[in-house]
């Protein structure tokens, strides 16, 4: 509770622009959103990191926002609060749901990622649009945190653009950096980097601001640059410029190589934020702190290969022990009841609590006159196991004279056991799970189609039990019939 208290101090409620514009843009207007306002930096290192704990913290997230809100609006909420937003960069849905689960307030999508663990190629241009938005759209609904897609060059050109912009706020992306490289696009910090014209960057930018208004849509447009490797940094500054004259959200400029040179990139459209890319491993670009990237004048870090990173060596390291004979030490495997909660097992079991069938007692009619039978759970609530029970009939009528002098009457041994009859038919579909009197086998094969033609009991006569010992669950008879329906007898 103290966390969210700092946060209500530290982040003061959003500028009421927001709301208006958005509703506005449903109306049908193409107005450009609000403009994204950077907070000036602490006055000092002291106070930037004292504030850092909160601030930054992964752990400290804001609350939700309201009810019904974009996930573009969310990440726009996020980005007008004080603070440099890490966001580390996910590649699949269960990544993405551990970004969230670590308390994140945004995540991205990596490209690199994507492809190596969708294609296990490298991020050289292999991988299509429809790929990306098949990969956002199983991310996009596994969480709940606004996430940045990775659009690569929009695919095309600027009508290719609008599609793009399209197909990604239709697949549920809160943002999406659009780059200016020709194509096959490749990473920014490998080598034999390429860029297209100043012209058709900045109508690029132009086709998803367009694109956008045509949609009713307020998703964030990342417009990333990759010319300071390409050609020079007078280059990347201009080009960043003229994108956000053109209606970029957020700025980028990839593999810059200094931290003169990324000041120089936050002085530019200072009213505009910056995204700082901290390609772990040995990219281009320094590793700063998120204190140090926020004084610099950063608003959003993305982290593009930690997780993709990490999860390669772990499994490679799990796969060393087990060619040696032995299994991943506790240390770096969780538990499976650790996995089975991070993967949602224990949610999912409560909420199918709320849609379990309680069947009503039951009546049949058979040749003999009617039944009723009881619910499972009343006959035997001792035996509720873990797994829910597929619900099984009891049919218990009397056939045959309890005064009966046979030797294998009624009364007698296994024949005044209650045996559990079930019918699987051979397409695989169960049609009864019954629970019956031994005694009334015979009757049944009269009443069941499913048994004709199956002496029943005289195959029960000649199974091999211990009569007077008999074992609950143990099977008696397991035989397909005539139709080919499966018929299996137990001891219930």
């Amino acid at each position: 509770m103290a966390c969210y208290a700092a946060l209500a101090l530290l982040h003061p409620p959003l500028d009421s622009s927001l709301s208006p514009w958005s509703s506005s843009r449903r109306a049908g207007a193409t107005r450009a959103p609000p403009r994204l306002q950077r907070v000036a930096a602490p006055s000092s290192l002291a106070s930037a990191r004292a504030l850092a704990r909160v601030r930054i913290s992964p752990r400290c997230a804001a609350s939700a926002g309201p009810p019904g809100e974009t996930p573009a609006a969310a990440l726009r909420r996020v980005l007008e609060t004080p603070g440099a937003h890490q966001a580390p960069a996910c590649y699949d849905a269960l990544s993405a749901r551990l970004v969230e689960r670590a308390g994140f307030r945004a995540c991205f999508t990596s490209g690199f990622s994507i492809s190596a663990a969708r294609l296990g190629l490298p991020d050289v241009g292999l991988i299509s649009y429809g790929e990306m938005i098949d990969q956002g759209r199983l991310i996009t609904e596994a969480v709940s945190i606004p996430v940045i897609g990775d659009a690569d060059n929009g695919y095309g050109n600027s009508m290719n653009v609008k599609r793009t912009v399209k197909g990604f706020i239709n697949a549920g992306f809160a943002g999406m950096i659009l780059e200016d490289q020709v194509s096959p696009k490749a990473c920014g910090h490998t080598q034999g980097r390429k860029v297209v014209s100043r012209e058709e960057a900045i109508m690029h930018i132009k086709a998803a601001v367009d694109a956008r208004n045509e949609s009713g849509s307020d998703i964030v447009i990342v417009a990333r640059t990759d010319s300071r490797q390409a050609l020079s940094l007078d280059e990347a500054l201009w080009r960043v410029r003229a994108f956000a004259d053109a209606g970029a959200d957020v700025l980028f400029i990839d593999a810059l190589a200094s931290r003169e040179e990324m000041k120089a990139f936050c002085a530019i459209a200072p009213g505009v934020p910056k995204m700082a890319n901290m390609l772990e491993g040995g990219g281009k670009t320094p590793i700063l702190s998120p204190v140090e990237l926020e004084e610099i004048g950063y608003k959003i870090i993305a982290y593009p290969l930690s997780l993709i990173g990490v999860s390669m060596r772990a499994m490679e390291d799990a796969l060393i022990a087990i060619k040696g004979g032995r299994i991943p030490p506790p240390s770096s495997l969780p538990s499976f009841e650790e996995i089975k909660d991070t993967l949602g097992f224990n949610h999912y079991y409560e909420e199918e609590k709320k849609y379990v069938v309680t069947p009503a007692q039951s009546s049949y009619r058979t040749a003999y006159g009617d039944y009723t039978s009881e619910p499972s759970s009343s006959r035997d609530s001792s035996s509720t196991t873990e797994k829910p029970q597929e619900p099984v009939i009891d049919i218990l009528p009397q056939l045959y004279d309890i005064g009966s002098s046979s030797s294998r009457g009624p009364s007698t041994g296994m024949w005044s056991r209650t045996l559990r009859l079930k019918i699987t038919g051979r397409d695989g579909v169960q049609k009864i799970d019954a629970r019956i009197p031994a005694g009334f086998l015979e009757g049944m094969t009269r009443i069941i189609p499913g048994l004709a033609g199956a002496d029943i009991i005289e195959r029960l006569r000649n199974a091999p039990i211990d009569a007077d010992n008999p074992q609950n669950g143990q099977i008696l008879l397991d035989f397909e019939d005539a139709m080919g329906d499966r018929i299996q007898v137990f001891i219930a």
